[in-house]
């Protein structure tokens, strides 16, 4: 679990230039760069950090809609930040996870347009809140909040971080020609294990249990 910063995949990318330059040049020009780090400040959008290794620097702190993976692209076929990411960070806290099971697969998300996007999944972050003596204000352990950022190599050149809610992932092993609709309900119930009245076992000191429990069923 890291906390703010967390370091990314060496991904290779490009940034457009305009953002470098706080909007006043270098519009339809662009920077080589490979992602090194991640920002997660709740409320706001993931924060990314590139090496410019054509300048030797990093620069920091540049959304999503900044980057794209190739320049042959179409300025006015890109889309906004808000459908590239469309909730914000939950937490401060997070966690990268490569999913092993979807590495290089292709899938698609629902863009806030009703369109479907096609991409190529890349990782995944998730987040929590880690300090039980500290007030939670986050929606990031909540049952029916929380949400999980698949970071997607859009064909369109751009970059996505999309739920799991909005997002098909395309396994041709397994998936059959006709995929169901995921008509799923949102999950509200937190299960629990340790509120069973009947199980107790304050009264042993053994370290097996099974001698003091010999008559219980459960075993």
């Amino acid at each position: 679990m890291a906390h703010l910063i967390a370091n990314l995949p060496p991904i290779k990318a490009f940034i457009r230039k305009e953002f470098l330059y706080d909007f006043e040049r270098g519009h339809g020009e662009y920077v080589p760069c490979t992602w090194v780090s991640v920002k997660s400040i709740r409320g706001e959008a993931f924060r990314i950090e590139s090496y410019l290794y054509e300048y030797g620097a990093l620069y920091d702190k540049l959304p999503l809609h900044a980057y794209v993976w190739r320049t042959d692209i179409v300025e006015g076929e890109l889309l906004p930040l808000d459908h590239l990411q469309i909730w914000d960070c939950m937490s401060y806290d997070i966690t990268i996870l490569e999913k092993k099971m979807f590495n290089g697969l292709k899938c698609k998300f629902l863009s806030k347009d009703k369109q479907w996007v096609w991409g190529q999944y890349l990782f995944t972050i998730d987040s929590c809140f880690p300090d039980g003596n500290i007030l939670n204000t986050t929606y990031s352990e909540d049952i029916e909040e929380h949400k999980s950022f698949n970071f997607i190599k859009c064909d369109n050149g751009q970059f996505a971080a999309q739920p799991n809610n909005r997002t098909i992932f395309l396994e041709p092993s397994s998936n059959p020609k006709e995929l169901k609709f995921p008509d799923f309900r949102v999950a509200s119930r937190k299960w629990r294990v340790e509120t069973e009245a009947k199980w107790s076992l304050g009264d042993t000191q053994t370290v097996m249990y099974f001698k003091d429990n010999e008559d219980n069923n459960d075993i």
